[in-house]
């Protein structure tokens, strides 16, 4: 029999009595102790209460955030200022690349008469440590694609190309190319100072002034000045992505000035 009231209820747990749940309407059941039952006023029915929810177990201690790290790259190769000198010797040129305060980044000796040129560059004069290599594509190619590549890695990190007709008959040119071999950019100086160079008397003496653009947007500009037994190119780049390694523009530099050997 039911009770009419829940005060009939003589044997209802105080405590705890509204804990269970109806397992048809999701209400409080009361629990009548003499019955050993549950209780749902709602549906006016005994029933076995809802087995209640055990609350989860505390989550472990969540290790701590990993954060995404960009590959290491050595920083020497994302400064914003480089000195490159050439010093003309009998039989080979050399390349020092420097710092704004002089500190030796590189250096590299041009092999002659090379049929293919293979350029590596070094810690320092004593050649122990390789840092990058500038690798040419093709054999018959002269002064065509060139592949920049990381020694630690055998990683291409990107290419440049010179465009010979351009370069030859009117102004220096040269193209920036991606790992993937895309282009995205180029090094150039000004038709004007191209062809005075190449035309007028005296021309050769006319310094070098390039502009290297990426995405169509100039990042960084090279200034040439010329020594008695050798050449200086200044590198200022601060305006180029932090992302773009200066190894593949300072490859260009060097050929640059490479060619400018072949040239004389």
């Amino acid at each position: 029999m039911i009770p009419a009231c829940a005060s009939d209820f003589c044997g209802v747990q105080e405590e705890g009595a509204m804990l269970g749940a109806c397992p048809v309407c999701g209400q409080p059941m009361m629990y009548v102790q003499q019955y050993g039952q549950w209780y749902c006023q709602n549906c006016k029915q005994y029933r076995a209460p809802q087995p209640q929810a055990q609350a989860p177990p505390p989550a472990p201690a969540a290790p701590p955030a990993q954060v995404s790290q960009a590959p290491v790259r050595p920083s020497l190769w994302y400064q914003n200022f480089y000195r490159i000198r050439k010093k003309v010797l009998a039989i080979t040129n050399q390349y020092w690349i420097e710092d704004a305060s002089g500190t030796l980044l590189g250096y590299s000796k041009q092999k002659f008469l090379k049929l293919k040129e293979d350029i590596r560059v070094y810690t320092d004069e004593s050649m122990a440590q390789e840092l990058f290599q500038i690798r040419q594509q093709q054999i018959l190619d002269v002064w065509g694609i060139f592949a920049i590549v990381d020694s630690a890695t055998n990683t291409v990190l990107g290419y440049v190309r010179r465009k010979a007709l351009a370069s030859s008959f009117v102004a220096d040119s040269w193209e920036i190319r991606d790992a993937n071999n895309n282009l995205i950019g180029g090094i150039s100086e000004t038709t004007g100072r191209g062809l005075a160079r190449k035309y007028l008397p005296g021309g050769a003496l006319i310094p070098e002034k390039m502009t290297l653009a990426l995405g169509g947007r100039p990042v960084a500009e090279i200034n040439q000045q010329f020594k008695i037994i050798g050449d200086i190119w200044e590198i200022r780049c601060q305006a180029v992505p932090p992302a773009f390694d200066r190894r593949v523009f300072l490859g260009c530099v060097l050929l640059m000035g490479m060619l400018e050997r072949a040239r004389k």
